[in-house]
């Protein structure tokens, strides 16, 4: 800088010269302050780090499921807790998945389920059906079909009975997205009773009616003293019912089964069955339970692209057994032409007795080696082996509409041809028609076709872990679906 006075002699106007001693001390001097400034900027450094730490902490802390605090029960005066929710973090997120409605689950007394299950002893008038109730429903693990199935998809795989729909949906309503624990926040509400396993073991003994409806009549004198359900007759409240709807459905003390469903506290209730009636609004059909459960979409598209790609060695195929009390069996039929085919064209399981209960490796693999299956009724119009079929990717054969067509609508594609093929059994069965015949009729490109098709629905016919939209969540979510229908339609009767 320039002096300011005026009478500054020229040497003036340049940098002043220091002494060796003076410079070094401003050397130290300098360095001393550079020294404190590093200081001061790691202690700045410091600051910010631990200020980021605080802000992730508080991020991480909003995004955790809160723990729902006790609640104080005046009338026992304990203390109870309430299973724990899943919170969503965003609320917009929460409000698109769960935009149909929210569930509550009753948390029934025992009698209703955990006690059916300690029983499981009882369950049938054979055996213990302890096993197939193990690991949530799922039964036991399936390693005898090691060598049939991937090695990676063998955990997936269980010998699962076909009863087990109520164990299953109620593991998994407890831990769904849109599961509320105040029953004032809820549209819908589910009744975890297990119907199915509780009259099944009065079924094939010489019980009394009452023995067959004593546990149904239980429930709805319970659900009759409830607020919610009295608030709505019923209307907003499901069920599932683990066995086919004509095992509720006894019209006189002589028939069959329990009279659950004809019981007036019942009559608006949907039910979630393996077999409904087509003609009654409030049954619907959802899928037997096979042995394959994937823990995720992995699972899922591992066992697409294996049954997409397996080598079928045989046209179509069929696993069962005649019905020697019924005349003009339609299965003894179904057999002969299969034992008849040309060069070995069917494969045929014989399944008379017990031997296929609950699925074999062989079923499995002759599923996986056919390109069809034959699937004639059952007991009643539906059977399990559908859906054994086409987890498979085996194109299945329908001979009545009722099962399949009428039943799964949630489930199957709407276009039945798409999937399957139809053949009337009465010509079947007046030999007009042969069924190797009308399946050699298929081109091979039309029988990809609709294999592929088979394979695309695999994901709603399973009952998996979590991590993939499967038979339960399309199942929950047409139940949501509907009764926010039903209150737009503003139509109830009383």
């Amino acid at each position: 800088m320039l002096p300011l006075s005026g009478n500054s002699s020229p040497a003036e106007h340049h940098p002043k010269k220091f002494k060796s001693s003076e410079l070094f001390d401003r050397k130290n001097a300098f360095n001393s302050l550079l020294q404190q400034f590093h200081h001061q900027q790691s202690r700045l450094w410091l600051l910010l780090v631990i200020l980021c730490l605080q802000i992730l902490l508080l991020f991480t802390i909003r995004f955790l499921p809160l723990p729902l605090p006790p609640v104080l029960s005046s009338s026992s005066n304990r203390l109870h807790r309430f299973p724990s929710v899943a919170v969503v973090s965003s609320a917009a997120n929460d409000a698109d998945e769960c935009k149909n409605g929210r569930i509550f689950v009753y948390d029934l007394p025992s009698a209703f389920n955990k006690d059916i299950l300690e029983n499981c002893d009882n369950l049938n008038p054979w055996s213990s059906s302890c096993r197939a109730m193990a690991n949530g429903g799922f039964g036991q693990r399936a390693d005898s079909l090691a060598g049939i199935i991937p090695e990676n998809l063998l955990p997936s795989w269980y010998w699962t009975d076909q009863f087990v729909t109520e164990i299953i949906f109620h593991n998994r309503i407890m831990k769904h997205k849109c599961r509320v624990s105040e029953p004032e926040l809820a549209t819908a509400f589910y009744i975890p009773f297990y119907a199915g396993l509780a009259v099944g073991k009065f079924l094939w003994t010489n019980s009394t009616v009452e023995d067959r409806d004593q546990h149904c009549r239980m429930i709805l004198k319970w659900l009759s003293d409830q607020e919610y359900y009295k608030k709505s007759n019923g209307w907003d409240h499901f069920i599932t019912m683990g066995r086919i709807t004509w095992d509720f459905r006894r019209s006189k003390d002589k028939d069959w089964g329990s009279e659950c469903i004809y019981l007036p506290g019942m009559r608006n209730i949907t039910r979630l069955l393996i077999e409904r009636n087509p003609w009654d609004y409030f049954d619907v059909g959802v899928p037997y339970p096979t042995g394959f459960h994937p823990r995720g979409q992995d699972d899922v598209t591992a066992w697409q692209d294996f049954v997409r790609t397996r080598r079928r060695t045989h046209l179509f195929c069929f696993a069962g057994a005649t019905r020697a009390a019924f005349g003009n069996d339609f299965r003894a039929v179904l057999l002969d032409q299969c034992r008849n085919s040309t060069a070995e064209k069917c494969r045929v399981v014989d399944c008379a007795g017990s031997r296929c209960t609950n699925g074999t490796s062989a079923i499995l693999e002759t599923f996986l080696s056919s390109d069809f299956c034959l699937q004639p009724r059952g007991d009643s119009f539906t059977r399990r082996s559908i859906f054994d079929c086409m987890i498979a990717g085996t194109i299945p054969v329908f001979f009545w509409r009722r099962t399949a067509y009428y039943q799964y609508e949630w489930f199957l594609p709407s276009e039945p041809g798409s999937y399957s093929v139809f053949i009337d059994r009465n010509a079947v069965k007046n030999g007009t028609v042969s069924i190797e015949a009308v399946l050699e009729r298929f081109s091979r490109e039309e029988v990809r076709e609709m294999r592929e098709r088979v394979i695309e629905s695999i994901p709603k016919l399973v009952y998996g872990t979590g991590g993939v939209r499967d038979a339960f969540d399309v199942a929950v979510d047409g139940v949501l679906r509907r009764f926010k229908e039903q209150n737009e339609w503003g139509y109830k009767w009383k």
